[in-house]
């Protein structure tokens, strides 16, 4: 039973694991520090409630195609102890 309690932490430790999709809403952009504000559901992988917080996103790029309001998915890994958005999208 220990073997298997252990191979399931091994596995959840895995990127696959770390970066599952996560519903939010836009609250504010700071194209300059690369961050975005994000209204989050609870993100189970890290173990955090749902909450309102700023996060760096791995591509600035990215945030010209998003607006205060939108509503979105995205996948947020930890980095250098910092929490990152390596993937977002605007849903319908």
């Amino acid at each position: 039973m220990n073997k298997l309690i252990l191979i399931a932490a091994l596995t959840c430790a895995a990127p696959a694991c770390a970066a599952e999709w996560v519903r939010g809403e836009v609250t504010k952009l700071d194209p300059a520090r690369s961050k975005v504000t994000l209204k989050h559901a609870a993100i189970v992988s890290i173990r955090m409630d749902a909450m309102t917080m700023p996060f760096k996103v791995k591509d600035a790029a990215v945030l010209t195609t998003l607006k205060v309001g939108d509503n979105v998915r995205f996948q947020v890994v930890e980095e250098e102890h910092e929490l990152v958005v390596q993937q977002i999208e605007v849903q319908p």
